[in-house]
């Protein structure tokens, strides 16, 4: 379903003391090297995609800087806002990123206090956006953003995780891909935002492979998950296996990594 060509897209290297940002998880710690190197296949597999890849610098003030998803949200060909991360950790990166995404949007307005919101719980469906209520996106982060979206022309939807343990943004279990199709967590399967979409569900134990994303002609897909990528391939997708064992640990997916447009 998505209508966007990307032809840029925004990434920031981790820092080298990336296990020291936010997790809920307990996986063990990161190895900064694999992660680094892990970073490097994901840029790749961005410019193998069609995308200009625009690599910022390292941000060692912000350990969770590399997930630039974050940071803003970006409506390709029509503009971009600011957003204004749940965790006070991550409030820096927001100016850290303004430069980068204001030589493509020059006029970028932001979420403003006491709205919060991270782009991770913001999943776009052609014209319309669902919108997580988590633990780090608030009602009137959430209200904000709708907001906007309904000036450009879009609609938005609610959707409410606040107590699903099993993932920190709505993107930790949804993706949307061509062709009206939502790749969803059995948890979400039944929520009534998302009727009328053909659902690819998620077998238990397979959550985290649901924050796929694609990325023009191609699908980037979690290595580990053959049972999802068999359903993908299934349904004719081209798909781009990467390892992400090191952000995993860190609440980090596919994409939270780049910021696309």
């Amino acid at each position: 379903m998505p209508t966007h060509h990307y032809t840029h897209a925004i990434v920031r290297p981790p820092a080298r003391n990336f296990a020291a940002g936010l997790t809920t998880v307990d996986l063990g710690v990161p190895d900064i090297d694999l992660t680094v190197r892990q970073h490097s296949a994901y840029c790749a597999a961005l410019a193998r995609a069609g995308c200009t890849v625009i690599t910022l610098p390292a941000a060692e003030a912000y350990p969770d800087s590399t997930f630039v998803e974050d940071t803003a949200l970006i409506l390709t060909g029509q503009g971009a806002i600011l957003t204004r991360p749940g965790a006070p950790s991550r409030a820096g990166e927001v100016a850290a990123i303004r430069a980068a995404v204001a030589r493509f949007f020059p006029a970028l307005p932001e979420i403003l206090a006491p709205g919060t919101l991270d782009a991770g719980d913001v999943c776009e469906a052609s014209s319309h956006f669902f919108i997580g209520l988590s633990h780090r996106t608030n009602q009137e982060g959430a209200r904000q953003l709708a907001a906007w979206l309904t000036s450009h022309g879009c609609t938005a939807a609610t959707v409410d995780i606040r107590t699903i343990d099993s993932i920190l943004h709505l993107k930790s279990g949804i993706a949307c891909l061509a062709d009206n199709r939502l790749v969803l967590i059995d948890v979400l399967v039944d929520h009534p935002a998302f009727t009328g979409y053909e659902i690819i569900r998620v077998d238990p134990g397979d959550e985290y492979a649901a924050n796929c994303v694609q990325v023009n002609e191609v699908v980037f897909v979690a290595a580990g998950f053959p049972r999802l990528q068999a359903a993908l391939r299934a349904l004719s997708y081209q798909l781009e296996i990467l390892d992400m064992s090191e952000y995993r640990k860190m609440d980090g997916g596919l994409s939270c990594l780049s910021l696309r447009f």
